[in-house]
């Protein structure tokens, strides 16, 4: 570990120690949904409803007149969020309202009336993964032991003005680890670091914002920070916004971050993978479905990849997402749809691809706690990496790549997958997720794929539709917002796509332990 690593260390552990005493003073909050997006996503990878959303906070310094829940920068609870620069601790600003030293961390004025101010924030995670037959062969079990250090710094001038930097470090050791990736191992990591100019026009909301950072306006599969690795996917570019009462538009320009391993002068825009697009957002009418809170977000996206790889193949494509979401409540029922056609051309051939995403639960009760029933069913077309001709294959940019296996062993390309799934609270603070999911192939033409888009080798040229099922159990303990214990069970029984290739079956094990501040 480096030194700057050590001093992170040292200081974030100098500050939960100074927490430690206000803990218990703490109210505790109920482990929802929420709670687990905001260190893990929950296994049904769903968004949390926008009326279970407690303790909502403003996205930016500006005033929104667009809901927050639905503003495209991820989920906010307890005042935290998984992108530390949307959470708004302005409310410290009053002396009486800070119950402890983190507290005052929060809001340090640096001018006399306070319009001037940083916020500190800062991240230790300890975890530990446990995995039977690694990459679905049968051998000796995998165990990962897994540090995330995380410090960030976000400085105000004014109303107008923001800075804000964040230095990460991954720690990885343990037995049978197989290929680290630097988004697992890596001494110190410049994780964000951009301006915002931020300011009314027509009494809407705008803002541009430049550098290195965090993206998540689109489906929570399709383009999410990934929190499961130790270091977040971020990217680098420009992304702009305007954001009125109902309607709100978000435009963006990035090239992917290529991590090395040296410190943070190899951590550079790769300019061989450019993201960029357009994503809106639009409130539909609460009398659309009798007193309905939903949101429909339309997007048009841009990938360019100079080394994709399908098949034997590796060459430039140029792929076109045409999209529809839909989020949020009627009644009693949350759902998240997505309505995805892919097109575009790889290595000359044309794209043609679908990917249709829908996930629902329904709420046993009115407390926002209350139980919750549903499923998910999601289709990713598959098809033309091995036998040439139109590309079919869909593909998730950049999406939520534990949605379908805690082991990454599967992602949304070549995919039907239906899951029934159960939340509940036994206790108050702790949140209990379950699914049984059911997997099988589009087209038995075409390959098996990992959460990291590569091909289970051989599958494309075996029979058998099933890929396999899936058991999954997530616990979320709550002790505070500021500290939580996650575990995760899943056993993945392989089936005919991945038997008849010489793949096993396998068991994954996970827990750690996150304060934030």
């Amino acid at each position: 570990m480096s030194n700057i690593a050590r001093q992170m260390v040292a200081t974030a552990t100098l500050a939960l120690l100074a927490a430690t005493p206000a803990l218990a003073e703490t109210p505790a909050t109920a482990a929802t949904p929420a709670t687990a997006s905001a260190t893990a996503a929950t296994p049904a990878g769903q968004a949390l409803p926008p009326k279970e959303q407690g303790n909502q906070v403003p996205a930016s310094p500006v005033s929104e007149a667009y809901p927050a829940e639905a503003i495209g920068d991820g989920v906010t609870s307890g005042g935290y969020n998984q992108s530390r620069w949307v959470e708004d601790w302005r409310r410290y600003r009053d002396p009486k309202k800070r119950d402890d030293f983190l507290d005052r961390l929060k809001f340090i004025p640096l001018d006399g009336k306070g319009d001037i101010y940083l916020t500190l924030s800062g991240e230790l995670r300890f975890r530990v993964n446990e995995t039977t037959n690694p990459n679905l062969r049968a051998g000796e079990a995998q165990r990962q032991d897994i540090t995330r250090i995380v410090g960030g710094a976000d400085l105000h001038l004014g109303s107008h003005v923001r800075l804000f930097g964040e230095l990460a470090h991954g720690g990885l050791a343990g037995q049978n680890l197989g290929t680290i990736t630097p988004q697992l191992r890596n001494d110190l990591v410049v994780q964000q670091s951009f301006v915002d100019l931020t300011g009314t026009i027509a009494q809407a909301d705008v803002g541009i914002r430049y550098g290195r950072q965090t993206f998540a306006d689109g489906p929570n599969l399709m383009v999410v920070p990934r929190d499961n690795n130790t270091i977040f996917t971020v990217y680098n570019g420009t992304r702009a916004w305007a954001r009125a009462k109902q309607v709100r538009v978000d435009l963006f320009d990035f090239h992917t971050t290529q991590l090395g391993v040296g410190g943070t002068g190899d951590d550079i825009s790769d300019r061989g993978r450019r993201f960029s697009g357009i994503s809106g957002g639009i409130v539909l009418p609460k009398t659309l479905f009798g007193g309905s809170k939903l949101y429909l977000d339309p997007f048009f996206w841009r990938l360019r990849n100079d080394a994709a790889t399908w098949g034997r193949t590796t060459t430039r494509e140029e792929r076109f997402f045409y999209g529809l979401h839909t989020l949020g409540d009627i009644g009693p029922v949350n759902l998240d749809w997505t309505v995805n056609y892919q097109g575009g051309n790889y290595d000359g051939r044309p794209i043609s691809a679908w990917l249709l995403l829908f996930a629902q639960n329904y709420r046993l009760g009115k407390d926002r706690s209350a139980p919750r029933v549903g499923f998910h069913a999601d289709y990713a077309s598959g098809g033309g990496a091995y036998t040439g001709g139109t590309l079919r294959n869909a593909l998730a940019p950049f999406g939520n790549n534990i949605y379908y296996s805690y082991q990454l062993y599967a992602t949304p390309t070549n995919l039907i997958a239906l899951a029934p799934t159960f939340t509940f609270s036994p206790l108050k603070t702790v949140r209990l997720s379950a699914e049984y999911q059911l997997s099988w192939r589009d087209t038995v033409r075409d390959a098996v794929y990992r959460a990291n888009g590569t091909a289970f080798a051989g599958t494309q040229n075996v029979p058998g539709r099933k890929i396999a099922d899936t058991a999954r159990l997530q616990a979320v303990w709550t002790i505070s917002p500021r500290v939580n214990v996650t575990g995760r069970y899943e056993h993945l029984m392989a089936g005919p796509a991945l038997k008849n290739a010489g793949y096993s079956s396998s068991d994954f094990l996970a827990g750690w332990l996150s304060l934030r501040f």
